[in-house]
């Protein structure tokens, strides 16, 4: 296997990155997370964030942003922080009701990606939409995830989570198939119908095919551990997932 980085998603320890960024990030580096993987500033400036992790050695492996930042009148702005923050990856971690409320509303949505994107490329920063359950469950007889991702351009990319994915029924397998070379990140959540909180490696998840389609055909360039639920104490439960997460790809 390649070594595709693993990175943390900082929404899993939001409540120690709200008490201190410096040592939390220290700490994150510690453990031997490749990267992290922002879902808000913490009240830091993004260039000064972009220096912490600079000097801890950690990448900048994307930040959820919400779709207005990417809509006209913000757009422009956050482009100048991401630049700031050294981060590549804008994902838009979820849509009001509004965008998504129908097979139409997700076509409409899909263009808002594509006028963003049109812009964000001359920057070399790429533009993703990060999934939770609803958008692979039905609506209208459709599974707003497709057409998400059929219309949307090829340089749209989707970051997959495979436990809500999972979740909603459907089978990660088949989607990293499916739309192959679009997933440039992946969030690597584990699920099981018996326990919400589950760790990284202990649910149901087909971990081994899944990393062999990120590895050969996904496009994938950063796995993302999140974890949103904890049966211990949030600092351990991400220690633990990368653990998890290594073994599984034998690299402990």
């Amino acid at each position: 296997m390649s070594q595709i980085p693993i990175a943390l998603q900082l929404y899993s320890i939001r409540e120690e990155m709200a008490k201190d960024v410096p040592s939390t990030l220290e700490k994150v580096a510690e453990m031997g997370y490749d990267g992290v993987e922002f879902a808000g500033f913490f009240d830091h400036d993004p260039e000064e964030l972009g220096q912490m992790c600079d000097d801890l050695g950690l990448g900048i492996a994307g930040a959820h942003m919400p779709v207005t930042s990417i809509e006209e009148f913000e757009l422009e702005a956050n482009i100048e922080d991401m630049l700031n923050l050294g981060n590549k990856y804008i994902v838009v971690p979820g849509l009001p009701e509004d965008y998504r409320n129908s097979v139409k509303a997700w076509e409409t949505t899909a263009n808002v990606f594509n006028v963003a994107e049109s812009r964000l490329k001359e920057f070399n920063l790429e533009l993703g939409y990060h999934n939770h359950a609803h958008e692979f469950e039905p609506l209208e007889g459709e599974i707003p995830w497709d057409v998400f991702m059929q219309n949307t351009r090829e340089r749209v990319f989707g970051q997959l989570d495979i436990g809500h994915c999972i979740r909603a029924g459907q089978d990660p397998v088949l989607y990293l198939q499916k739309y192959a070379g679009r997933y440039l990140t992946v969030h690597v959540k584990d699920f099981d119908p018996d326990n919400e909180d589950v760790l990284v490696g202990d649910g149901v998840a087909d971990w081994d095919t899944i990393f062999d389609l990120c590895e050969d055909v996904a496009g994938t360039e950063w796995y993302i551990i999140e974890q949103e639920r904890y049966p211990v104490p949030p600092m351990e439960a991400v220690e633990t997932c990368l653990s998890n997460v290594k073994e599984m790809l034998g690299r402990q």
